[in-house]
């Protein structure tokens, strides 16, 4: 498998099977504590891999890296998941993402998670903020990452 908790190179996802659109995705493993009564993953556990991919997604494409003190807060406003497939223990999987629409001041993402075939896929609204809380407009080079990188549209 591939290094976990680092994003994946476009031959490490092509390899791992994930269709083209997906450009962007880190690896893992469920881990024991990630699994219900059930012996399967717990709902929320994918709301932690979320979580944790976002932060790569945010570094790797310029939008914050959490460490400056005028750094944009990212504030999840919304989610939404769909389970296509259950998860278990020890399973290898990829989380990927990409933003797919932005406006002003927030910007809408879609994620998948494959573990040889699709298992989830959800969306979320992001919003940056500045540090006193008032909405902080994207810049234009994050913009500009965005459409190249994930081909997202501005939305009016």
């Amino acid at each position: 498998m591939h290094p976990y908790l680092t994003p994946l190179s476009l031959d490490e996802l092509r390899a791992a099977k994930v269709p083209e659109d997906w450009t962007f995705g880190v690896s893992d493993r469920v881990r024991f504590g990630e699994l219900d009564a059930l012996r399967h993953v717990n709902n929320a556990a994918y709301l932690r891999w979320l979580e944790a991919f976002r932060l790569h997604y945010l570094r790797d494409y310029g939008i914050s890296d959490y460490t400056k003190a005028d750094a944009p807060k990212i504030v999840l406003k919304a989610i939404g998941l769909e389970f296509h497939k259950e998860m278990l223990l020890n399973e290898d999987y990829i989380v990927c993402g990409k933003t797919v629409s932005f406006g002003t001041t927030s910007f809408v993402m879609h994620y998948a998670v494959f573990s040889g075939d699709l298992r989830t896929t959800g969306q979320a609204v992001i919003v940056q903020l500045n540090q006193d809380g008032t909405k902080r407009p994207l810049s234009d080079q994050v913009k500009q990452t965005l459409i190249t990188r994930d081909g997202a549209v501005a939305r009016n």
